[in-house]
């Protein structure tokens, strides 16, 4: 397993995160915990999680808290602020605020089981509340013990500056690394978020590398994704005429390869530069080992402008 340092921290996370949206939604305790146990038998000892991922209510934290039971310093935890565990709010109001904050890290330190969560991170922008109060709420969690390292998610390019110039002038710890949807298909961030990651020290950690499902080689356009997998649940924010020409055309590269589409999409994703970790959930031991393996080759820049000029044109 590769492991590399995350923004300017000293969190050094292997090259791919076992993101744990599924766990109590998508499968059950038991097979959860078996998923988690495979990826830290396998080397990734990343696990991101939410208050809202697992069906609400904090189901993931808390099945993450129990599969790690015993073995809690030798995993990296990383979870997440902003968002209402009752209802499953893309952003709550006064998600960024100090009351709001010292709350929900009490929540999700208790339903996790331990005693400090590695990598804190704002799910959502809390247009309401300076980011001055959130960044100082923060810094006291650092200061308390805590906390480790702080990170951001779903911010836009100027968020990102806005947050990094506040924390350099005041002199407060800074955000380490953003969370933000990125794929060999969805490229939006490289015109203005990537630049500003890349100004201020802020490594990529991508998510929905594989669209959703739609770039493991099981779907076609002729076929309908699995019932009850979250493609078949949000098949309209994800698939398209046009995505699907350009997987046609992936794939017949993957054939004069040797790779397949689903090595393809996340050796590219890990490749670039930016990123430090790619997120990438699972549903049973056997598909969190064959993302391991499908990550692990080493793409070459040969392959990167390759595949660049098939999506690109």
């Amino acid at each position: 397993m590769k492991y590399r340092k995350l923004g300017n921290s000293e969190l050094e996370l292997p090259i791919i995160t076992l993101g744990a949206l599924n766990f109590g939604l998508f499968c059950d305790e038991e097979k959860s915990i078996e998923t988690i146990k495979a990826a830290i038998d396998n080397g990734v000892n990343c696990i991101d999680t939410a208050p809202t991922y697992g069906g609400m209510r904090g189901n993931s934290e808390t099945i993450t808290g129990k599969a790690i039971k015993g073995i809690r310093e030798k995993i990296i935890i990383a979870t997440k602020f902003g968002t209402d565990p009752a209802t499953s709010r893309s952003a709550i109001k006064g998600g960024g605020t100090k009351q709001y904050i010292m709350g929900a890290v009490e929540e999700s330190l208790e339903r996790l089981d331990t005693d400090y969560i590695d990598l804190y991170q704002m799910h959502f922008p809390d247009a309401e509340t300076p980011i001055e109060e959130t960044l100082r709420t923060l810094e006291d969690l650092i200061t308390s013990g805590k906390v480790r390292f702080i990170g951001a998610s779903n911010f836009a390019s100027w968020q990102i500056s806005e947050s990094g110039w506040t924390s350099l002038t005041n002199e407060l710890n800074q955000f380490v690394s953003l969370q933000t949807r990125y794929s060999v298909l969805t490229r939006d961030i490289e015109k203005e978020i990537l630049p500003a990651c890349e100004k201020h020290q802020v490594s990529l950690l991508p998510y929905f590398p594989l669209e959703s499902g739609l770039l493991t080689g099981k779907v076609t356009r002729d076929k309908e994704p699995p019932k009850g997998s979250r493609l078949a649940l949000w098949k309209g924010a994800f698939t398209s005429e046009e995505k699907f020409n350009i997987i046609d055309k992936l794939n017949n590269y993957g054939t004069e390869i040797g790779r397949n589409i689903l090595e393809i999409s996340l050796a590219w994703t890990a490749h670039r530069s930016q990123v430090g970790s790619v997120l990438v959930g699972a549903t049973s031991p056997e598909q969190m080992i064959q993302n391991i393996d499908a990550i692990s080759w080493d793409i070459s820049e040969e392959h990167i402008k390759a595949i660049d000029e098939i999506v690109l044109g």
